[in-house]
């Protein structure tokens, strides 16, 4: 392919709004444009990595047993109420009305589709288990797209569905299905890790995400050396051992308008892990009391998840006020009546603690639970911390690391099956809901993570699995025959071989050229010019590396070859 013939907008600037590497590099190359707020038009250039990035899941996904299909970007309401997801999708949700006034979504996520799909089709266990896949568009109305493709309000996924008889037969599928994205994520050449994850919206009772990682990362992941590793929303705390205090007697004392657990703290002279903090909040409309240690957060997917709850927020003050009888920063446990209290593992056995009195200005001490309070549950419902040891080896602290979700594999039992009444006949003719699994991948949110792990001053620096192009050609001078010929040759025989070639026939300086080429990315550049064809050589060079080396035209197309071998 010629550069000239190419549409290859590269710019020496990344235009102001473009706030991540991957974003600047991807319209500095000329792989994408912006066309409003978290839509982008694909270039030739990406869209090639597109492709490439589709075949080697489509590969992996195939030998599995997957089975590709297409389904519509527009689906009805009635769908998605019979599982309860559109209001649950909220604004996110793009919504639309047909000239009939008929209701409709644009696709954020298929598992409505798909159920409606196997419950029409599917009867009998005989053919169950089926895996059915997909590439498509997906459109999500984020309240702040950023990160170029990385969160666009439009974006090419990958969406996997699996249906069983049972949990047994999911359970082994899904290992199936999570060494696939293993493999998947190894050939696209990151760096990254499966973590436990929660589900969200998608829901289900267990859930990996595959992260990139990058200090771009938007997702904060924890791990430890022993194997055990989660997204930190999903993290395991591990109940805290307290050192053994007698108990004593409470004492309310007078704190003028301090609030806050740091400022108490220091009135006190007392460490914020005495503290209990009480906070009230809005489960689907129904207040309840959370309380966690003076120095720990409340980790609000865990809550979520704990309560069975689609909707979740801190309560305001004058809510505050006429459950507590005090404002935000001096509730205490006491004398809640008629309202869940849910308190962390760690918050039970603080010995002689300080708690809000409930009473503006004033807290009290030596508070402890049972004897002067009491909770409705107890669970862990906190933020890891960075001190906090593992909770599998129970050893080693947890480590942390940032990094870019890509994909996410869910088992989602009967979620969706018993919501749209999708069954099977066992072996007994007795009907039994289909059990599933859902597989996920952010096709373009690969491109956008494989320059965030992998570029540098200059540009891309491409993995050469799916690179847009293995070699990029730069005669000095095409117009120069004896150049053109070589040129022409090489890329011939490179390209005979199934190897994508771009030749720069550009009337551009050579500097242009180069830059233009470590831009773009490609992980093999073969510069040919006046100056080493005088000894019958062309300069063949690793963008990774940047090592060069003088060889004979046929001994670069060799040795490209032995490293792309087709």
């Amino acid at each position: 392919m010629l550069f000239s013939k190419l549409l290859i907008p590269t710019l020496k600037e990344a235009p102001s709004d473009a706030d991540i590497v991957s974003a600047k590099l991807m319209v500095r190359s000329g792989m994408i444009r912006k066309l409003a707020s978290g839509f982008y038009e694909i270039l030739p250039l990406g869209l090639k990595a597109l492709r490439k990035i589709e075949n080697i899941i489509r590969q992996e996904l195939n030998a599995v047993g997957g089975q590709e299909m297409v389904l519509p970007l527009i689906f009805p309401k009635e769908l998605w109420l019979e599982t309860g997801r559109w209001s649950v999708y909220g604004k996110e949700l793009f919504r639309l009305k047909d000239r009939k006034d008929a209701e409709f979504c644009l696709a954020p996520t298929a598992e409505e589709a798909i159920v409606d799909l196997i419950r029409k089709n599917i009867r009998s266990y005989k053919q169950l288990p089926i895996m059915l896949y997909q590439f498509g568009i997906k459109f999500r109305d984020e309240i702040r797209p950023r990160f170029g493709v990385m969160r666009s309000r439009e974006f090419l996924m990958k969406d996997a569905y699996s249906f069983h008889v049972d949990e047994g037969d999911l359970d082994k599928y899904y290992k199936i299905m999570f060494d696939a994205y293993i493999n998947i994520c190894r050939r696209c050449g990151f760096k990254f890790c499966a973590v436990e994850a929660a589900s969200g919206a998608i829901g289900g009772s267990f859930s990996h995400e595959f992260m990139v990682l990058a200090n771009s990362g938007e997702e904060d992941i924890v791990w430890c050396k022993c194997g055990y590793s989660a997204n930190s929303q999903k993290a395991e705390s591990l109940k805290i051992e307290q050192l053994k205090e007698e108990f004593l007697s409470m004492t309310e004392v007078f704190t003028p308008n301090i609030g806050s657990v740091d400022d108490v703290a220091k009135f006190l002279s007392l460490s914020p892990d005495k503290f209990i903090k009480t906070m009230v909040y809005i489960a689907d409309g129904n207040p309840i009391a959370v309380l966690v240690r003076g120095d720990h957060e409340v980790n609000e997917v865990k809550l979520k998840l704990l309560l069975n709850v689609s909707d979740l927020a801190l309560a305001d003050g004058q809510i505050v006020v006429s459950i507590t009888g005090a404002p935000v920063g001096f509730m205490g446990p006491f004398g809640l009546k008629n309202i869940k209290i849910v308190a962390d593992l760690s918050v039970v056995d603080i010995p002689n603690a300080v708690v809000g009195a409930n009473k503006k200005d004033y807290h009290i001490k030596n508070v402890n639970y049972r004897r002067d309070y009491n909770v409705d549950l107890v669970a862990d419902i906190r933020r890891i911390k960075h001190d906090d040891v593992c909770p599998r080896c129970k050893q080693e602290k947890l480590r942390f690391s940032r990094g870019i979700e890509i994909g996410h594999t869910f088992k989602l039992g009967t979620k969706y099956s018993k919501s749209m009444n999708a069954v099977y006949l066992d072996s007994n003719g007795k009907e039994k809901p289909i059990v599933m699994g859902c597989y996920g991948i952010g096709v373009t949110r690969i491109l956008a993570a494989t320059i965030e792990q992998s570029h540098d001053e200059d540009g891309i620096i491409w993995p050469e699995s799916i690179a847009p192009f293995e070699v990029t050609i730069v005669p000095i001078d095409y117009a120069d025959l004896r150049i053109k010929n070589v040129t022409d040759k090489v890329c011939e025989e490179l390209s005979r071989k199934g190897l994508d070639v771009l030749i720069d026939d550009r009337d551009e300086r050579a500097g242009v050229k180069f830059k233009d080429a470590d831009l773009v990315g490609s992980p093999y550049r073969i510069t040919i010019g006046e100056k080493n064809l005088i000894n019958g050589n062309v300069e063949l060079k690793s963008r990774r590396d940047k090592s060069s080396r003088c060889l004979k035209p046929e001994a670069a197309v060799s040795e490209i070859l032995e490293i792309f071998p087709r």
